[in-house]
């Protein structure tokens, strides 16, 4: 396959660069389009920024398009990198809605952190929690998170959620490069890349955050003996540095096959959208996304978290007015039906 160009991104501060040729490789090539609202009548096609093989956001993305098949705010997914990558396509005009974490979206609106300056992202919806990982070998040394000091770590792929949110928790360990001989060394690769180099000893651990369960991690589990390193203690630390994005949440045992269940760090997933994609649209594509709960639900059982009450719970990252209408909407029939 010949790798097309692509324009410079401008907004992501040097180290938490991907480059937009990177992400059409990841997406196999081929051609992608979205065609924009004109005088008011909704696009044909929307692009959707989903994640990678394995991963919740890449199997949700494909049931997102499946569920639009005909309605006035069809989806087609593209697999990307995820979170980081995501907003910036949505910002540029690349892609016209997407997954994303939601203090990675924070950031995004406000113009911080990896992002140079503020992007046009609104939310559609928060639609489950997202569980951190840290997986080793179950004959691993590593007991916790600060025992991989001087070790060798996958951060996820460059430009995801997982690679920033990795490199959060490095710095508030003093895992960073700033630890000198106890730095960790951060090596960016995909989920697939990291469990292949996990069971063949490149790397000591590594790091993914998702809805649980993940397939990539359940089919690891079935081949070869790991564990999960409870993350638990390090949900405080990142509220006061980061903000209330964070919480702890429990990784049940047998989650994944035969692997103990441990306290993690959960970080809420939501779909977002263009902010000056169409009001209508908008609207539409929230009433597709909870019509077919019931089917997305059999793709991530996370799903099960959606209902009308928590999607709306996105602040510091505002609604899409079409969104709103929609819930205006559910609230009104809510209400009608209770009176009736």
């Amino acid at each position: 396959m010949t790798e097309q160009p692509a324009p410079p991104r401008r907004r992501v501060r040097a180290g938490m660069v991907v480059s937009l040729a990177a992400v059409v490789a990841l997406a196999g090539g081929g051609v992608w389009w979205t065609v924009h609202e004109r005088g008011g009548a909704a696009p044909e096609q929307l692009t959707l920024v989903s994640g990678l093989p394995g991963g919740v956001y890449h199997s949700l993305g494909e049931a997102l398009q499946h569920a639009t098949e005909g309605t006035d705010a069809q989806v087609t997914a593209r697999q990307t990198a995820a979170s980081v990558v995501n907003l910036e396509m949505l910002a540029s005009g690349e892609a016209d809605v997407g997954f994303a974490l939601a203090d990675i979206t924070a950031l995004a609106v406000s113009g911080e952190g990896p992002f140079e300056e503020p992007l046009g992202i609104r939310t559609v919806a928060r639609l489950y929690d997202n569980h951190t990982h840290l997986v080793v070998l179950e004959d691993s040394p590593v007991e916790q998170l600060t025992d991989l000091a001087g070790g060798t770590l996958s951060v996820g792929a460059a430009g995801s959620g997982t690679e920033f949110l990795a490199h959060r928790f490095l710095e508030i360990a003093g895992l960073d490069a700033e630890a000198g001989t106890d730095a960790v060394q951060p090596v960016s690769m995909s989920l697939t890349e990291s469990v292949h180099a996990l069971e063949h000893g490149r790397v000591d651990a590594f790091f993914w955050s998702a809805g649980v369960p993940t397939q990539a991690v359940t089919e690891l589990a079935e081949r070869t003996s790991v564990r999960l390193i409870d993350l638990s203690e390090w949900a405080a630390p990142l509220t006061e540095r980061h903000g209330a994005h964070f919480e702890e949440v429990p990784i049940p045992v047998d989650t994944y096959p035969g692997v103990p269940g441990v306290r993690s760090v959960g970080i809420s997933s939501l779909l977002v959208v263009r902010e000056d994609l169409g009001t209508k649209t908008v609207e539409q594509l929230t009433e597709t996304l909870f019509d077919s709960r019931a089917d997305l639900v059999q793709v991530h059982p996370g799903i099960r978290q959606l209902s009308e009450r928590t999607a709306i719970g996105t602040l510091p990252v505002p609604l899409h007015e079409g969104a709103v209408n929609y819930y205006e909407r559910a609230k009104v029939a809510h209400r009608s039906a209770l009176e009736n």
